[in-house]
């Protein structure tokens, strides 16, 4: 069974920096492409990053670009968010879906976590 956890959310001023955790486990992580989305109050979901694979990051959201950062390791993904600012709040999820062609469209991911806040302060 596909298991998602985040964790490494929070309250952080503005300019600050967080790197999110996403576990995974129950799957062969190569065969799933996983995406970074967030959530913030009163509006929909949106892709931030994703990826096919540790080598394979597939794209940033313009909003992303050149201040998150997306990585892993053998069972963790990773989201190291810098500069950030106060329209960043929001809460992030992780996703996956068995695929190697990673997008930053929710609607193309099969499993969830359970999320993680994150609050920036101005």
């Amino acid at each position: 069974e596909v298991h998602l956890v985040e964790s490494g959310g929070g309250l952080v001023q503005a300019g600050g920096s967080l790197r999110l955790s996403c576990a995974t486990s129950g799957f062969k992580r190569d065969d799933y492409s996983i995406g970074w989305f967030r959530q913030a109050p009163g509006k929909g979901r949106e892709g931030v990053a994703c990826m096919d694979s540790c080598d394979d990051i597939k794209g940033y959201a313009d909003f992303a670009k050149g201040r998150f950062t997306m990585s892993c390791d053998t069972d963790t993904v990773y989201l190291r968010m810098n500069s950030l600012k106060p329209e960043d709040t929001a809460v992030y999820y992780c996703a996956a879906v068995f695929s190697n062609a990673g997008t930053l469209d929710e609607s193309d991911y099969d499993y969830w976590g359970q999320g993680t806040q994150v609050t920036v302060s101005s």
